[in-house]
């Protein structure tokens, strides 16, 4: 089978739900995205075979094919195809390994993969709520209820079983958001994070122009006293909003290239995929799918959890990282060494390419080989994807 390569990989800086990013359409968002890869590489737009694009919220300004719409957004040409896809949180990184797929077939030479979410003009859970209310039904069938009765399949309350599960404490989770703040605050200051971070031009409320390039989730005078004391979700639980990804605005995106595709494009590849594995795992739960999907693509790489120099697990729920790492006997220095969703924010649909993007980034900027990416999505899956820094 052939190789795929990342040739280039971008992600918009963190707007907060009704902040910087909030004036931003969300195909508009994506436009920018498609136009900045094509920049990196500088490449005939024209090279690209396909968009493969994330998006969870499929209705309203990101309804009737998001993909296809920030093609139309951007300076690529209309004879450039694309689709959306929706794996919940998972969905671009479900983009990655689509276009990942159709290069290693041989069937393209050139595709996008790519993610949006703009949770402040399309809020999560539309698609579910706007057609239930206006008696146009639930996606929860008859045959679902009788397999799973009475239960509401809830992602709040995976990450409460998740810590009881596996006996993590909110002192813990509290300590881990707190790392997470502070890990992102590092790399904003230090620089680390430019590389990747498409600017996007915002209007202030005094009618002046400025460039969106940093996170705006990150609590910059974040402290340990200050997320204990955030009130827990559930009154018998252990997570709290401190403890769980934020809401989030952005785009993000990675371009995959054949052998062919390299030489077409002049381009120099800055990772290889080894590996793409997506599993489903318990629904009711739901957060826990990473653990053995990683077990699943390390024995389909042979490879160990050691044999990887960076991980980036997605911060839905801190339980999520914590548990992963202490179920894989992961090294907790390895793991999202430049902060996660707790601090970042989380664009739903576009959080798969954002965190690669973080991934190839920092194996470069740290000048390591190996680099894992998986996270938890809704209905009980996961994506992991391994690359090799080249």
């Amino acid at each position: 089978m052939a190789d795929a390569y990342i040739v280039a990989a971008a992600r918009t800086a963190g707007g907060k739900k009704g902040g910087r990013l909030a004036g931003w359409h969300p195909a508009d968002m994506a436009g920018e995205i498609l136009n900045n890869l094509v920049g990196r590489v500088g490449c005939d737009p024209a090279l690209i075979e396909d968009v493969v694009m994330g998006c969870v919220m499929q209705v309203g300004e990101q309804a009737v094919n998001i993909a296809r719409n920030a093609v139309l957004a951007s300076r690529l040409p209309e004879s450039v195809p694309a689709t959306s896809v929706d794996r919940q949180c998972g969905s671009s990184q479900q983009a990655l390994h689509f276009a990942a797929q159709a290069v290693m077939a041989g069937s393209m030479d050139v595709v996008i993969a790519a993610g949006v979410e703009s949770m402040t003009r399309v809020p999560m859970g539309l698609s579910a709520s706007l057609p239930a209310k206006n008696g146009f039904g639930f996606y929860k069938s008859p045959r679902i209820e009788a397999g799973f009765p009475g239960i509401q399949f809830s992602q709040f309350m995976g990450a409460e079983m998740m810590a009881k599960k596996y006996d993590i404490s909110k002192e813990e989770l509290d300590r881990y958001a707190y790392s997470s703040h502070k890990k992102a605050i590092a790399a904003t200051q230090s620089g680390a994070f430019t590389d990747e971070i498409v600017p996007l031009e915002i209007t202030l409320p005094d009618g002046a122009k400025e460039m969106h390039t940093v996170d705006e989730g990150i609590r910059f005078e974040v402290s340990l006293d200050r997320i204990r004391s955030v009130k827990l979700l559930a009154e018998d639980g252990r997570v709290t909003a401190a403890t769980s990804s934020q809401i989030c605005d952005g785009a993000s995106g990675v371009m995959i290239a054949s052998e062919a595709g390299l030489k077409a494009l002049g381009a120099k590849p800055l990772a290889r995929i080894v590996q793409l594995t997506v599993i489903g795992h318990d629904p009711v739960i739901m957060l826990e799918a990473p653990i053995p999907a990683t077990k699943r693509a390390l024995r389909k790489a042979d490879m160990k959890i050691g044999d990887i120099d960076l991980y980036e697990v997605n911060e839905a729920f801190a339980p999520v990282p914590v548990a992963w790492t202490r179920e894989l006997g992961a090294d907790p220095e390895k793991l999202n060494v430049n902060g996660g969703a707790i601090a970042l924010g989380h664009p739903l649909g576009a959080s798969g390419t954002k965190l690669m993007a973080t991934l190839v980034n920092a194996l470069h900027k740290r000048g390591k080989k190996f680099g894992l990416q998986t996270m938890c999505e809704g209905g009980g899956l996961a994506n992991v994807t391994i690359i090799e820094r080249l």
